[in-house]
């Protein structure tokens, strides 16, 4: 089998799961990148780009000899690229994925509605006829994809595959017994990934009576604002500032945390820091409206599903796990089993091999959850803050 995936670079969310596909299939197995790096920027590929044996760097027209390997495949995967590049193969009636988050984080307006009917059809509907399926990399992109007719029962649950790491469950849970509960947040800090609510859940704790320290990871638009808060609420005794910190300490702080919280609204696409801290063992408190959620997160079952924009409903959740250790080391272990099990690259590219031979085949995906299984049509309202 012969599978070719075009985005636009190999980052570290793509890398697990091309290097589990060049397993699978060999040289059977390419990914071209079609977007050149940033003069300056060398430094955050180049352990990516050397040594992998699969990926070709392909900037503006695309060879004679790429359009022929692209037409060739039994299967493509279109992340970033022209519709040209795929146009033959469609034509043809050949197998094609296009991956995306979700289309429309913004919403939709009586302004916006137009321009993206356009894009709608242009992008996507206008192939319809053709045996064109989408991998949805949020649990939302299916529902946008349905606003304007298209990829009906043809879009398949997807996602980012960062790195996943295998962990003894009794070592995890023994950096987790300082005696102190330890609550993380971890992000950009801008308005729409609302690290303030963090600093909201803090204080919430704090007047509970409840022993614990948070720690805030990044920096950004809103870190000035955050600090101005620590300091006038009087939570600098219990809420630090890290600033930026390197993937290895952003893990190393997932795998000390008792709670994860993740508390983006809508315009998150995806989330991949919610694999690694799942993968941690974490016990993650996670807004709805985040794409990954609703994929990842059983509510009550491996994590907390909050309402998005509902404050209470996160202080709850918060303050029931910091006050029920069993429950909460739980669900942690059910996270981490979440991503070992189902939600990491070798699993994400066994199942996409499947999907790929039982379409070819004529039949449809052998999969009811995880990677590659339906993806559902889900609202931005579909839920609703369930109680405890």
């Amino acid at each position: 089998m012969n599978i070719t995936f075009i985005t636009n670079r190999l980052t570290h969310h793509q890398l697990p799961f091309c290097q589990n596909m060049q397993a699978l299939l060999g040289g059977g197995f390419s990914m071209i990148a079609t977007v050149p790096i940033v003069s300056g920027e060398e430094h955050r590929y180049p352990s990516y780009r050397e040594n992998t044996g699969f990926l070709i760097e392909s900037y503006g027209e695309p060879s004679a000899e790429i359009k022929q390997k692209i037409f060739d495949s039994d299967a493509v995967i279109i992340g970033s690229a022209p519709d040209d590049w795929i146009l033959p193969r469609l034509k043809a009636g050949k197998l094609t994925f296009k991956y995306s988050e979700r289309f429309l984080k913004n919403g939709l307006t009586l302004k916006t509605f137009p321009r993206a009917l356009i894009g709608a059809w242009k992008h996507h509907g206008k192939f319809q006829k053709y045996p064109l399926y989408l991998l949805c990399s949020s649990a939302y992109t299916a529902a946008d994809a349905a606003r304007f007719g298209n990829y009906k029962g043809r879009a398949y649950r997807w996602g980012y595959f960062p790195e996943e790491k295998r962990y003894d469950q009794q070592s995890l849970h023994a950096k987790r017994t300082s005696g102190v509960l330890s609550v993380l947040w971890v992000g950009r800090m801008l308005d729409w990934k609302h690290p303030e609510a963090a600093v909201l859940t803090a204080q919430h704790l704090k007047q509970q009576g409840v022993p614990f320290t948070m720690d805030l990871i990044g920096t950004g638009p809103q870190e000035q604002a955050l600090a101005g808060r620590i300091a006038e609420q009087g939570l600098s005794d219990c809420v630090r500032m890290q600033g930026a910190k390197s993937p290895e300490q952003v893990r190393d702080a997932m795998e000390r945390a008792d709670i994860f919280l993740f508390t983006s609204d809508f315009h998150e696409g995806w989330g991949a820091v919610l694999n690694e801290a799942m993968n941690s063992g974490c016990a993650c408190v996670v807004s709805h409206a985040v794409g990954a959620a609703p994929f990842l997160i059983q509510n009550g079952e491996n994590g907390f599903l909050y309402q998005n924009g509902n404050l209470e409903d996160l202080f709850q959740k918060t303050a029931y796990l910091a006050e029920h250790e069993k429950e909460r080391r739980s669900m942690g272990e059910q996270a981490y089993r979440t991503i070992a099990e189902d939600w990491n690259a070798n699993a994400a590219a066994k199942r996409f091999v499947q999907l790929t031979d039982c379409l070819l085949r004529g039949q449809d995906t052998p999969y009811a959850s995880g990677p590659c299984s339906k993806a559902e049509i889900l609202k931005n309202d579909w839920y609703q803050g369930e109680t405890m």
